[in-house]
């Protein structure tokens, strides 16, 4: 007997790329996003980051559409001030649309609301 572990769309944008993947139940975002080959991370980030426990707030993406609750003390602070999201804590349970910071260095900056956007 085998389990059938429900698949969600991930469609990420870069730049003006976009990426679409199925991605199982409970995955973690930022696992996904290097395993598909895609960085989340800024150029110094890339070597100094915290690994992914939620400390360096290095690994920000931009949620466009279903965006799930931030459930970790730094991500909740970071969405509250309108910082990218962690990705290295999200979870997938649903459908998600994200878009990689292109020009940061290392955390990123909250977003502008005169800045073009996806979603």
């Amino acid at each position: 007997m085998t389990s059938s572990v429900p698949l969600h769309r991930l469609t990420i944008w870069r730049g003006a790329e976009s990426i679409v993947l199925d991605v199982p139940h409970g995955a973690n975002l930022r696992h996904v996003l290097l395993a598909a080959g895609i960085s989340p991370y800024g150029t110094l980030s890339r070597i100094a980051n915290c690994g992914g426990r939620g400390l360096c707030a290095t690994c920000g993406v931009w949620i466009l559409a279903g965006e799930a609750t931030p459930v970790q003390w730094h991500d909740r602070i970071g969405s509250r001030f309108g910082y990218p999201r962690l990705s290295c804590q999200i979870t997938v349970i649903s459908d998600l649309a994200i878009e990689i910071l292109t020009e940061k260095t290392m955390w990123g900056a909250p977003r502008k609301s005169d800045r073009p956007h996806r979603g």
